[in-house]
């Protein structure tokens, strides 16, 4: 499996592999993603260059945005909140490779490039009823954050984010 920064021609297929992760969730009643949300995103996350895919051959895996900031970040008390850190946005794994170890993968690659960009800390986001994404992080070495950021999506909406984050140890670096 490769790790690559995503280009434009991978949006036809990141978006069919993130419709078909939306159904899926949607089918667990993890109701947080829908039509507009990631995928409207992902355009400027490849101008940007904070998309990644994994590929195994031609087909997308999985695929994550590692971002500087996040608006969440004062919302929670991080182990240390003034040092270096990326912040993983938007993982998604393609449902024909869910189970296969494919998300540890990312996670993965995401410590290996926050390292390259200089951080001390992998951090993330992920809402409460996530489930299968919060057991995930938490196997691959992530801790909770104390506190809650109430992302607030409108008037009828507000999502209760968890923070987590895993220092990026020597053998990373």
């Amino acid at each position: 499996m490769e790790c690559r920064p995503a280009k434009t021609e991978d949006l036809p297929q990141l978006k069919e592999m993130y419709r078909r992760l939306i159904e899926r969730m949607y089918d667990r009643n993890i109701c947080i993603w829908d039509e507009v949300y990631p995928c409207e995103f992902f355009r400027e996350d490849i101008e940007q260059g904070r998309l990644y895919v994994l590929t195994d051959r031609e087909e997308i895996t999985a695929a994550f945005a590692l971002c500087d900031a996040n608006g969440g970040a004062g919302a929670v008390q991080w182990e240390n909140a003034a040092a270096r850190a990326v912040y993983i946005d938007r993982l998604g794994v393609n449902v024909d490779h869910a189970g296969k170890g494919v998300g540890s993968a990312a996670l993965q690659w995401a410590a290996v490039l926050a390292v390259q960009r200089g951080a001390q800390y992998l951090r993330l986001f992920v809402v409460d009823c996530n489930e299968p994404a919060i057991r995930l992080y938490l196997k691959n070495g992530f801790r909770r954050a104390g506190g809650v950021y109430d992302e607030v999506i409108d008037e009828d909406l507000v999502l209760r984010e968890l923070g987590l984050e895993k220092k990026l140890d020597d053998m990373q670096r």
